[in-house]
């Protein structure tokens, strides 16, 4: 599919397979549940895990993360790569997405594709590897699993040619601002 049946397979509340700022990735609405909901079904995925949303900016960021540590804001000045910034206490986002204590990753990207998806809907979009769960990401399309391709709702048809071997670092920071390095 092409970016705008893409779009408007995720506003209906459907399942999407696109390529990210860093990988292929599984995504929907973070805010609609049974959406997330299907995303775990289709990684067979425990319910226990949670995932990554992707925002187009921090005032997207800081509507469903409140009192976003300062910290924050520099980690993600000086990163060289995407950065995934695990923070506690997520407010707004579809429940099943969520870790069991309360927290969330969350990645700014600045892809275009990403971009446009997050922005048509004007909510941060779910993300997650494009693998089955336990299974090592794909770092090609062609590389992904037939189950996954034939149970999305969509797939965004955009740069299927292209090499994607790099997930971003992930970091953890708790409400005082203590960083814990989880990914390099």
């Amino acid at each position: 599919m092409n970016i705008e049946e893409t779009i408007a397979v995720l506003k209906n509340g459907g399942t999407i397979l696109y390529p990210t700022d860093t990988i292929w990735g599984l995504g929907c609405d973070a805010t609609n549940e049974e959406a997330c909901q299907k995303i775990q079904t289709i990684k067979n995925r425990p319910a226990h895990k949670s995932f990554i949303l992707l925002a187009d900016s921090f005032q997207m960021v800081e509507k469903y993360i409140p009192d976003f540590h300062p910290v924050c804001y520099d980690l993600v000045d000086i990163a060289t790569r995407p950065l995934t910034i695990i923070y506690p206490n997520a407010k707004g986002i579809a429940k099943s997405a969520v870790n069991e204590d309360g927290s969330i990753g969350i990645r700014i990207t600045q892809d275009p594709s990403c971009l446009k998806l997050i922005r048509s809907i004007r909510k941060p979009i779910l993300s997650t590897s494009a693998n089955l769960s336990g299974e090592p990401h794909p770092t090609c399309f062609n590389e992904i699993h037939p189950s996954i391709l034939a149970n999305v709702d969509a797939v965004l048809e955009e740069r299927t040619n292209e090499n994607m071997t790099t997930p971003s670092q992930i970091i953890k920071i708790d409400l005082d601002g203590s960083v814990k390095v989880i990914r390099k």
